[in-house]
């Protein structure tokens, strides 16, 4: 069942994301009088899945899910149709246009997608307005586990004051991307400040520790299950540990270093049960475990217990404008220095560009209307963007050439165009490859 939700996403953002970018292309070429011979979501190799002619337009349905196409009269794109090409030119043609047109008629698709994911940002924030901690209410600071980050000179308790220069209002998901991306994090420590150095490798370093999240609030130690094996069957679901041989504990990294002293004892503890204190005797291996499985609490549960300050803004439509545009450009600049840092090779960010299977990994396992957005929207900005790069084959490679016309007043060959677009076309292909290939590797051999 998992696999069907994070499939039933995929296949639905992508085909969105996919049908709004081509009809950016395809609406301003109906304007403009050019002829559109095909409009498919996914690839038809060979054939189509579905198709249907309606008036001189063929729409379908490909089997080959890598993206989709507008094939457009006259036009030399990936369908390389020399034979067309070689006939006089017609009125209804794309190479009889206008630059000007023929500009606005290629940049449709990425204007689409930017469009569509302020439209997002904007939506969310009217529906579901901001949940966060705000920074001054980390007052225990951070907890850290990630072996990179403590090698850079984080320690649990740090509290993050600004990155790169920028103060830290609120305590959000976007933190760890930010610190990824800065060289510099000033952070407050017993009271001092300190600075710590972002390694430029960081992307390289932390992809050998996936699985341990790079910062996250300090929670409690909290039972969520009870091994089969654990001596400890005194214990309950839900459990909340408030003292540990004695020894007061608001915190899961304190109650890890207690029982580490303790290993191979039977102790006594406190756990808050039904928001009751409750004495019981407990033993702790010699790995200082309590053979029970670590739990999360929700942030109303939290907030109930004192331990944070949930803050929440609603916004009415007219203030959820300017808060949309915001995060769709926050959004926008991130993903930008990203790239930035994938073209950079001393960052060795390179070895972590992702494909299909990057993407589909990106959506959870549960169905969720708030996540699918906001992963729509990161997607549409992605695809605007990488549309953009002046590669032959690539919206922003005839974006590129069509410039050059309207500057020069010289527009260039079919033939050069055609050369171009084949060197485009065996470029996005060897990045398609290196960019799966990256999925496979880490799926069969590992990181």
């Amino acid at each position: 069942m998992d696999i069907v939700i994070k499939l039933s996403q995929f296949l639905l953002s992508l085909s969105l994301l996919i049908i709004l970018h081509e009809l950016g292309h395809f609406i301003p070429a109906k304007l403009f009088k050019t002829r559109v011979e095909k409009f498919y979501l996914f690839f038809d190799v060979k054939y189509s899945l579905l198709k249907k002619k309606i008036g001189e337009t063929e729409y379908g349905i490909g089997w080959l899910p890598l993206g989709g196409y507008v094939k457009i009269s006259g036009m030399i794109d990936e369908s390389m149709d020399k034979e067309q090409m070689a006939l006089p030119p017609q009125p209804w043609e794309f190479r009889t246009k206008p630059a000007w047109q023929r500009l606005i008629i290629m940049l449709g698709g990425v204007t689409v997608n930017f469009i569509l994911a302020f439209i997002i940002y904007i939506g969310m924030a009217f529906a579901y307005g901001d949940t966060y901690i705000a920074n001054s209410d980390m007052k225990d600071g951070i907890w850290i586990e990630n072996p990179v980050m403590l090698k850079a000179g984080f320690k649990t308790g740090d509290k993050i004051i600004s990155i790169d220069g920028q103060k830290i209002e609120n305590f959000d998901n976007d933190i760890p991307m930010n610190i990824i991306m800065s060289k510099e994090i000033l952070i407050e420590r017993n009271g001092k400040q300190l600075s710590v150095k972002i390694p430029t490798d960081v992307i390289d370093q932390l992809s050998k520790y996936e699985k341990s999240a790079l910062i996250l609030p300090r929670v409690p130690f909290v039972v969520a299950a009870i091994a089969e094996e654990s001596p400890n069957k005194n214990l309950k679901a839900k459990d909340l540990f408030v003292s540990i041989n004695g020894e007061k504990v608001k915190y899961f990294d304190q109650a890890r270093t207690i029982l580490e002293k303790n290993k191979n004892k039977t102790i006594n503890v406190v756990v808050l049960r039904n928001f009751k204190e409750t004495p019981i005797t407990v033993k702790v291996s010699a790995k200082g475990k309590l053979g029970v499985q670590p739990g999360d609490l929700d942030l109303k549960t939290l907030e109930k217990l004192g331990y944070y300050k949930i803050s929440t803004k609603e916004y009415s439509f007219a203030e959820s404008i300017p808060v949309g545009l915001q995060k769709g450009k926050d959004k926008l600049v991130n993903y930008g220095r990203q790239l930035k840092m994938i073209f950079n090779p001393e960052t060795k960010a390179y070895k972590q560009v992702g494909g299909f299977a990057a993407i589909y990994n990106i959506f959870p396992p549960t169905w969720s209307w708030e996540t699918f957005w906001s992963i729509t929207a990161l997607l549409s900005i992605m695809l605007g963007v990488m549309n953009l790069l002046p590669i032959p084959a690539l919206d922003g490679g005839h974006v590129m050439f069509l410039l050059y016309e309207i500057v020069s007043g010289k527009k260039p060959s079919d033939k050069f165009l055609e050369n171009a677009q084949m060197v485009g076309f065996v470029l996005l292909i060897t990045l398609l490859l290196f960019a799966n290939g990256n999925d496979i590797y880490k799926a069969v051999i590992g990181k």
